[in-house]
Formats: structure tokens, sequence, C-alpha cells
């Protein structure tokens, strides 16, 4: 890989944790009762947006953390290695802190009954976009962008290049699931701080999907999309 990516994966890396950073910082001193918005009632309900996002990103974090420690094992490559580090880290830590609100809220962390994954947000679509999620089961992806449990599967049996271009591939869809759940949420949840993550959020994962589309090119690959 040339100096130059080298160099951007290093600073794109270290850009995400710097931001999981501040907005945890953030956090801790934000009540994420409202933080301030006038309009907004003082506890999210089990049924809000707010409470929807935080529910289903917490488990789409979970699968990118646990598909970075997979790839981990998978290759030598330090760049990739060193993108699935923080990208594990950084999500590892969005995710705490979002059980944290739902427990600020003393709100469940699964769904009310007969509730979905996403019904938070309506027209909202599962992996690669092929179906509703509502209700489903789809080989493990509940919600937009995630993997598969066949997909985890191959993951976990594949070796270096191959373990990296796939580990790519699986993580710019996760990515671009998991932008689009955030875009959801900076427009329809009514807590401050919690759309100020979700706009945070955003912002850093479309680098690393620009990062991610470089690393892909560089090994004679591209996105499945």
């Amino acid at each position: 890989m040339s100096a130059a990516l080298t160099r951007r994966t290093r600073w794109v890396a270290g850009s995400a944790v710097a931001l999981a950073l501040l907005f945890a910082g953030a956090a801790t001193v934000a009540s994420a009762r409202g933080d301030g918005a006038p309009h907004a009632p003082r506890t999210p309900s089990a049924q809000s947006a707010d409470a929807g996002f935080a529910r289903d990103m917490a488990v789409h974090h979970q699968q990118a953390v646990e598909m970075s420690f997979i790839v981990r094992d998978r290759t030598r490559d330090e760049d990739v290695r060193r993108l699935a580090y923080d990208i594990a880290n950084t999500q590892a830590n969005q995710r705490g802190m979002l059980l944290g609100w739902l427990d600020l809220w003393e709100l469940p962390k699964t769904a009310p009954e007969g509730q979905g994954p996403m019904a938070w947000m309506p027209g909202a679509h599962g992996a690669h976009g092929a179906h509703s999620t509502h209700g489903t089961d789809h080989d493990g992806a509940l919600m937009p962008g995630m993997a598969t449990r066949t997909e985890l599967k191959r993951l976990g049996e594949a070796d270096g290049r191959q373990a990296e271009i796939l580990f790519l591939q699986l993580m710019t869809d996760h990515h671009e699931g998991g932008v689009t759940m955030a875009r959801g949420c900076a427009g329809q949840c009514t807590v401050a701080v919690e759309k100020r993550l979700a706009r945070g959020m955003v912002e850093a994962q479309q680098s690393e999907l620009d990062l991610m589309a470089d690393m892909l090119a560089a090994r004679g690959a591209a996105p499945r999309s």
C-alpha cells in the first residue's frame, strides 16, 4: 500500500477515535434527557426514535466490533488491522453511550412487544436494501447493512488478502447502513446530545467509507454495491 494511503488510514482512524472520546466526554456531563431542547419531552418513550435508535444502533455497532476482531486474527496487514482496531474501539465506546442513555431513561434495551428492529424509522430496509426487516430475521441481518451469519462465517474462514477484501466490503455495507440510521436519528430524534452523536457518526463513517474504497482499490477490488 502507498505511503500516502497509509498516512490517510492513520489520520482517519485517529480522527474516529478522537470523535468517539469527544462524545464520550460530552455524554458524561450531559443528562441526555433533552439537553436544553425547549420542546422535547424530558425522557423519551420506549417507542420514540431516540430509544429505537439507541437500541438498534447498539446492536449494529456490536456486529462491527465483532467483524473487526475477526479480521484482526485473519490478516497481518497493518493498515487493515489498524482500521479494524479503531472501528472496534470507536463503536464499542459509542455502544456504551447508547446503552447508558437507555439506562438513564429507565427504558429496556429490547424493543417493546410487537415492535421489530427499525420500527422507529419508517421505510427502512434490511441488509443490502433487499427486504424490510420489520419482525424478520434475514440470516441474522436485522438492520440496514448488517452482515448475515453466512457472511460472518465466510469472514472467519478467510485468510490474508481474501479476508481483507471481504472485511472491507462487509464493513462498507455496514457503514452505509449505519449512516442511513444515523441520518434518521439526526432528523427524528429529540434529545440534542443524541442528535449530535448521530451527526458525528455520519461524518466519521463517511470518511471511513472513502478510506475503505481506496483500500479496496489498492487490493484490486471494489465495494459490492
